[in-house]
This record gives C-alpha cells, sequence and structure tokens, in this order.
C-alpha cells in the first residue's frame, strides 16, 4: 500500500486569528495562512498566505506558543487527515506536489473530518488563493468555520486553549 500524505489545518491565534493549512510534500508541511480559513462555497476565494515549512512532527501540536519561530498565541488542529494530489498538465498527466506547487497551482482531493472533497491552492503575484472545487462536497449554505469551531483532538475552542495555558492548565 503505497504512502498517503497527511494534511492538518490548525487553527492559531496570534497576531491575527488564522487558519494554517498544512500539506506534507517530501517529508515537511507545506504552509499557507488563510486568515478567513476555508470556504465550503466554490465562488469564494480565500487569501491564502505561503509561509514557511514545518516539521512533520507539528501536524499534531496543540498549545499556546509563548515565543517559537512559528508565531506565539494558541493552536488548535481544527481538521487533520490525508490527501491526494489531483494536480495535472496540459497532456493530463499527474504533477508532483512540489512542482506544482512551484508551478503556482495545486489541486488535491482531502479527506478530513470535517474538510473532505476537491480545493485548489492558485498563487496570484505575491500571494495565493485557496478555493474549493465543484464537487459533491461543495456546500455555500454551510460555513464551516463557525458551525465547526472545536479541535478535532482535544474538543477545545481556541479561546479554551487560550484560557487553559492563562490558567496554568496542561494543554
Amino acid at each position: 500500500m503505497s504512502h498517503r500524505p497527511i494534511f492538518v489545518v490548525q487553527l492559531h491565534d496570534a497576531r491575527r486569528l488564522h487558519y494554517d493549512i498544512r500539506l506534507e510534500v517530501h517529508g515537511v508541511l507545506k504552509s499557507w495562512a488563510v486568515p478567513r480559513g476555508p470556504s465550503l462555497d466554490p465562488s469564494v476565494k480565500r487569501l491564502a498566505v505561503f509561509t514557511t515549512d514545518h516539521d512533520l512532527e507539528y501536524a499534531s501540536y496543540e498549545g499556546v506558543h509563548a515565543d517559537s519561530k512559528y508565531g506565539s498565541g494558541a493552536v488548535i488542529v481544527w481538521d487533520a487527515g490525508v490527501y491526494t494530489n489531483l494536480t495535472r498538465d496540459d497532456r493530463q498527466q499527474l504533477v508532483e506536489p512540489a512542482t506544482a506547487i512551484e508551478r503556482g497551482h495545486f489541486k488535491f482531493q482531502l479527506y478530513g473530518v470535517k474538510l473532505t472533497g476537491a480545493w485548489a491552492f492558485t498563487r496570484t503575484g505575491a500571494d495565493w488563493l485557496l478555493v474549493k472545487v465543484r464537487d459533491d462536497d461543495a456546500d455555500p449554505e454551510r460555513d464551516i468555520t463557525s458551525i465547526e469551531p472545536r479541535s478535532m483532538l482535544s474538543g477545545l475552542t481556541i479561546g479554551e486553549m487560550a484560557a487553559s495555558a492563562r490558567d496554568g492548565q496542561e494543554t
């Protein structure tokens, strides 16, 4: 059986609340900060800022960073699972994920707890856009970030995670 690369979406309350979408590529997590989080509506284009690669071990991190190379603030694992690369070239040949990212368009199928279906990151100048592909998992009526605020690991909201650290509780 071949290896299925992982993905994780972490909600991070740093200087500004945002969702970090991370996809495993060549042993690291390629990462985009998405301020408004993913949308299930294919007509919605979400700003995504390409950020530094993260170690694979970071995929399960929840807690509160004081001073970290990854940014301060509370972090929860909002969603996680595996993904399949769907990126094709003009001849319909599969394009390797690192090459797709380098070329500025990466299409993938998520198999998560909250997010399923096809998505695409597309570079537009310095930044990127995240768009839900029209498929059976698209749902313009559901605001997934509002109706699913809790961590899939701890069950905490981002506010509860921050409060637990302030109160000196284990996270």
